[in-house]
């Protein structure tokens, strides 16, 4: 066949073409997810690489280690964060957990199949539908004023104009307002319990660390307003159903917590269970949330957040304590220079709400650790689990 020149528009309208067709074709991918339901594979721990009596020693220790911050009918809610906005459930379960090694169940314990409160590890959730929204052009900049797409009267003063979403992600935002009748200064032992505030000057946005539920709410209904649907349903369509989540959790709003989108109006989540509502999720779902981020955003052959979004939100912010985009930290930066985890890698990080619950991943060592309702200290379980890995 003779030779032919190709003219430049053609040669670039097939590096386009072949641009996207490689960005929609399945990632590859070799590693082991459970499907939907209950058939999520256990594995011996030698198979997994662990040692099987340290394992169930650190299960062992795990049971003894149930809560006394919240009472298992949530009598003490008020008393510790003040006047309720939302529904709270009248029981939940003891202590739990599941332990996973490259996907695979090596350990798990109590019950783990009850949807129950989960409270900020909301906020890691919440994190993760702001990857989504960035990813899809909906925010243009991580770094632009939320201003900029808002205009609800939200961020229209000198103290909030200027508020970026990369700000709200870190908790630096120093947002000043209201939100469903809690004000974000945090003063006033009836509306905030123990969490109650003595009043202080507000600082330049992105340069003061403070961990503001009133302020993840706001963040919130920005987001739901680019969304223009209900944050629930952009959970489920977005990460809950790919990754196979069952379908008994649920993300509860406060009841006036409403907006109106568009002529419709629409409930606002929350970024925890501090005030009532806020998400209910068994510990098998939250572990498939986990895994999805020690799988780098994927889930199968589904790329859900990208990988430079879970890179990103898990590095730390210059203020504060070690924290990320709403993920807790273990690399050590931050002021006082100390591991949260101390017997766990710089490189792992975590969800954590109150009562305690947390999701622990590891990905140096291919772990999750769900803990559900203990009585606040990870690390000592962390480092049996560490303990038990023979690799």
């Amino acid at each position: 066949m003779p030779f032919r020149l190709i003219p430049k528009l053609t040669l670039c309208t097939l590096a386009l073409a072949t641009l996207l067709a490689c960005h929609q074709q399945p990632v590859k991918s070799t590693a082991y997810f459970p499907p939907k339901g209950d058939n999520w594979a256990h594995v011996a721990p030698e198979k997994a690489g662990m040692d099987a009596a340290l394992l169930d020693q650190a299960v062992a220790f795990a049971k003894t280690q149930e809560t006394t911050q919240m009472t298992p009918n949530f009598s003490t809610q008020e008393e510790i964060f003040g006047k309720l906005l939302g529904p709270m459930p009248t029981s939940r379960a003891a202590t739990n957990g599941i332990v996973l090694r490259h996907g695979y169940i090596v350990a798990e314990w109590g019950d783990t199949q009850r949807p129950d409160p989960t409270y900020s590890v909301a906020k890691s959730v919440l994190s993760t539908v702001t990857g989504i929204t960035l990813e899809r052009g909906m925010i243009p900049d991580i770094h632009d004023p939320v201003a900029k797409l808002i205009h609800d009267g939200g961020y229209e003063s000198e103290q909030n104009k200027a508020i970026t979403w990369e700000d709200h992600l870190t908790q630096t935002s120093e947002w000043e307002g209201n939100m469903w009748g809690k004000n974000s200064d945090f003063v006033g032992k009836e509306a905030f319990g123990k969490g109650e505030r003595k009043p202080r000057e507000l600082k330049k946005h992105g340069t003061y660390y403070e961990y503001n539920d009133v302020r993840i709410n706001r963040l919130a209904l920005s987001l739901l307003r680019l969304w223009k649907k209900p944050i629930p349903d952009v959970v489920r369509e977005q990460i809950m159903n790919p990754i196979g989540a069952s379908d008994t959790w649920q993300y509860i709003t406060y009841p006036n917590a409403v907006a109106d989108i568009d002529g419709k109006q629409m409930p606002s989540v929350s970024g925890g269970t501090r005030w009532g509502g806020g998400l209910r999720i068994n510990t098998r779902d939250e572990a498939r949330f986990g895994y999805l981020f020690l799988r780098q955003g994927r889930w199968g052959n589904q790329q859900i957040v990208s990988a430079d979004w879970v890179k990103k939100a898990t590095a730390p912010s210059p203020f504060g304590p070690d924290y990320g985009y709403l993920w807790w930290l273990n690399t050590g930066t931050s002021s006082t220079g100390k591991k949260a985890w101390p017997d766990g890698p710089s490189s792992s990080y975590a969800a954590i709400g109150a009562g305690s619950n947390t999701i622990w991943i590891d990905p140096e060592h291919d772990i999750v650790i769900v803990w559900r309702w203990h009585n606040g200290s990870p690390n000592e379980l962390i480092k049996r689990v560490l303990a038990a890995v023979k690799e």
